[in-house]
């Protein structure tokens, strides 16, 4: 990857945000715009969603979809990873206004944020269930890898190394693995690791070049972002597929087709009931 990955090449893209029932299997459009959109994450009262958009958050209430613009102090350089803490009292978010490269700050959703990663460049991806840790990938020494920090801030903590590029870590919400991908076997597959470092696993190996794996809150299911074979990085702009596994392995299944990549599913996006998860589908302007 070049320059800051989480900027998104496809300005040009109309969006739609989308929320899929797991039990119908019915997709649903809550939202759209000619305005390219990205990374949709619930928040744990069920009640809202968080999107970026140029480089700024929005909220949008369920009852009446809508964007709500987020104050991030001076922080309008964000890139697609954010997230609200387990107990709905924090929001994450990745952003490059000080230092020109992704550094995490963590802020009351009406406050003012702190910056809690010193080196750069570093991307949020999850929360850990008792809200003490985040999870994030960083680029050290000339690779990306998977860390952990303290919430309140702190020393980082490396749980992979020699791994090829990493991303997208998320915890379990038993808290005993963090899942990610990785392209040490070549292309992007599914890993996951103990927050301790130990227990490395791979989950997925097949055809597919699969990132973003993101467990349902109540454990039993894992929906993640699947691209065509061969295809490099993570684009935004191609036909893709969100496949749902067990968290134990096993063979996964597609459960939506769409027009899409970088940006529709990059952050956790489960409600709270596992009932349902949403994403951003794309088609050209």
């Amino acid at each position: 990857m070049q320059g800051d990955r989480r900027q998104s090449n496809v300005a040009a893209m109309k969006s739609a945000l989308m929320i899929h029932d797991i039990q119908t299997g019915e997709d649903r459009q809550i939202f759209a715009s000619d305005d390219h959109f990205e990374a949709p994450n619930w928040s744990p009262d069920g009640r809202y969603l968080i999107i970026n958009q140029g480089g700024l958050l929005y909220r949008m209430p369920l009852s009446d979809p809508k964007l709500e613009p987020i104050d991030t102090g001076p922080h309008n350089k964000l890139n697609n990873d954010h997230g609200v803490s387990p107990d709905g009292t924090l929001l994450a978010f990745s952003d490059k206004i000080e230092t020109g490269e992704s550094c995490i700050y963590t802020m009351p959703l009406r406050g003012k944020p702190r910056r809690i990663t010193q080196n750069t460049p570093s991307y949020w991806h999850g929360w850990s269930p008792d809200g003490g840790t985040l999870a994030y990938t960083a680029r050290r020494h000339g690779a990306f890898d998977i860390f952990t920090i303290p919430t309140e801030g702190g020393s980082e903590t490396r749980l992979t190394r020699d791994m090829g590029h990493c991303d997208g870590p998320d915890y379990t919400p038993d808290g005993k693995w963090i899942w990610f991908n990785s392209d040490k076997s070549g292309s992007a597959q599914l890993w996951r690791i103990r927050p301790d470092g130990s227990g490395l696993e791979q989950m997925l190996n097949d055809d597919r070049v699969n990132w973003f794996p993101h467990p349902s809150p109540n454990g039993e299911m894992l929906v993640y972002l699947s691209y065509p074979t061969g295809t490099l990085g993570h684009p935004g702009d191609l036909d893709v597929e969100l496949r749902l596994m067990s968290p134990e392995g096993g063979a996964p299944h597609r459960i939506v087709e769409l027009f899409g990549g970088q940006g529709t599913i990059n952050v956790p996006s489960w409600s709270p009931d596992s009932q349902h998860f949403a994403y951003v589908r794309y088609a050209r302007n």
